[in-house]
């Protein structure tokens, strides 16, 4: 199985959106048995918590099942574990990057580097913007891009 990891900074906006997203978008393509999704923050600010309430509508809107998700703060093992660790943004990327040995470092990634001719680097956090539809769009485009990458890599 190949294990996806979204990472943010506490884990209730846009990780758990990728998250959802992204398992959506799994779903659709008949790859649940192939790929598996989870999301982490790198701070433990809401652990436990679940999505922020405008993840929690705007997935709602797009009638996208976001069940289970619960925020909980990166490990080690975490990055160990996945074969794509997906940052948000460059902090994210850093503060992950701490905890991976060089031989983890290579599957450490941003969502918006999948995105091709993208001129945004990294994903806002709409817990200080409020936008959360622009995050969503990105989310969307970003994920749908790293399936078709992980779809090419993996011949699934």
């Amino acid at each position: 199985m190949i294990q996806v990891l979204f990472v943010c900074l506490g884990n209730i906006c846009r990780s758990p959106m990728a998250e959802a997203v992204f398992r959506h978008k799994v779903k659709e393509a008949g790859l649940e048995r192939d790929i598996v999704v989870d999301s982490v923050g790198t701070g433990d600010w809401h652990e436990g918590e679940t999505p922020h309430q405008g993840t929690c509508e705007l997935l709602r809107e797009k009638d996208i099942d976001f069940s289970g998700i619960v925020a909980r703060k990166i490990e080690k093992r975490d990055v160990e574990n996945a074969d794509y660790v997906v940052a948000m943004d460059a902090d994210n990327m850093r503060s992950i990057r701490s905890l991976a040995d060089e031989a983890n470092d290579t599957k450490i990634t941003k969502l918006m580097d999948f995105v091709p001719r993208n001129k945004i680097e990294d994903v806002p956090d709409p817990y200080f913007t409020g936008n959360f539809d622009e995050v969503y769009n990105m989310v969307d485009e970003g994920c749908d891009q790293l399936l078709a990458h992980i779809r090419e890599q993996s011949s699934i």
